[in-house]
């Protein structure tokens, strides 16, 4: 008899759960000026740390991180989400 295996989901990493999320939101006509992406510092970390994802993806200028043309703001929430303009972000 074999033991019993355990199946674990695989969660998507940050870029690739908010790539997913950005893309939804454009296909509904959202302009990206009108979402804010709020990451824990955790999740920050991770998007900037992950070798996957392109250097054109991400970008640090004038004191802004952007992932995708989308403004990211670090820590300041429980957990990472993308806000609409109206959303509360």
């Amino acid at each position: 008899m074999k033991p019993a295996q355990t199946l674990t989901a695989v969660r998507p990493t940050v870029a690739a759960r908010f790539r997913s999320e950005i893309q939804q939101a454009e296909s509904q006509g959202v302009p990206l000026d009108d979402l804010t992406l709020h990451l824990t510092l955790g999740d920050a970390e991770q998007l900037k740390r992950d070798r996957k994802v392109a250097t054109a993806d991400i970008s640090f200028a004038g004191g802004t991180m952007t992932y995708l043309g989308v403004k990211v703001v670090k820590g300041e929430t429980p957990a990472s989400v993308l806000r609409r303009a109206g959303d509360g972000g």
